[in-house]
């Protein structure tokens, strides 16, 4: 279960103050996979960041029975200087992890081989993906957070990727931000759609869907 109690979080920009969530309460029950929609900007990004505690609420709180995972494939934690495997190591300490075991995982789901010897400074973003992807998945949580991986890399590794989360979702629960309607039918059940600081649950997702693209014809 993820629940926002009155959440609200607001950012300073040019002309002022903009609310991402303005007193929202929403409540996401155990194993839901829910598709995030919104327009680009409405802050979706932002209420993945705000579920993983990266981010606090302004007002309100954020409740959570279960371990809640980074944002799958988000590659801006990964050390540049440390080597692929260094990074590996490094999130399998914190996470209790045998090192060894997911070093080796990594290297299988990835598929850069040698490459985990260098520094990931010299990895290009396809590369990066592909390591913080694996990263995520070796490490298991009840609640996964996924913004926008099944973009990144070539068409084998979205297919493998999706495939991998597909299964994984089939077993757990999340939260799925992605422009590709298809994926979110293939991987979602219900739907939220982010609008003018409100967050709207939709039981089904087609629902959500459909007020989606409602919102983008009137933009």
């Amino acid at each position: 279960m993820i629940a926002l109690e009155n959440v609200t979080k607001t950012f300073q920009n040019g002309k002022g103050r903009r609310s991402v969530l303005n007193g929202v309460s929403v409540c996401l029950g155990r194993g839901e996979t829910v598709a995030l929609l919104g327009r680009n900007g409405a802050g979706k990004s932002t209420v993945l960041r705000l579920l993983a505690g990266i981010l606090r609420p302004d007002i309100g709180r954020i409740v959570a029975r279960g371990a809640i995972s980074w944002p799958v494939g988000f590659a801006g934690g990964l050390h540049g200087d440390m080597t692929g495997a260094q990074n590996i190591r490094f999130v399998a300490r914190i996470y209790g992890r045998d090192t060894s075991d997911m070093v080796r995982y990594c290297r299988q789901m990835s598929e850069l081989g040698d490459s985990l010897s260098m520094p990931v400074r010299s990895y290009s973003s396809g590369m990066r993906a592909r390591l913080a992807f694996s990263m995520s998945m070796a490490v298991p949580f009840d609640y996964y957070l996924i913004d926008e991986i099944t973009s990144v890399g070539d068409l084998t590794f979205r297919e493998k990727s999706e495939a991998i989360l597909s299964a994984r979702l089939r077993e757990t629960g999340g939260i799925v931000v992605s422009h590709s309607l298809g994926s979110l039918r293939r991987m979602c059940a219900s739907g939220l759609v982010l609008e003018g600081g409100k967050l709207t649950h939709f039981p089904d997702v087609e629902d959500a869907i459909r007020q989606y693209q409602r919102l983008l014809s009137l933009a």
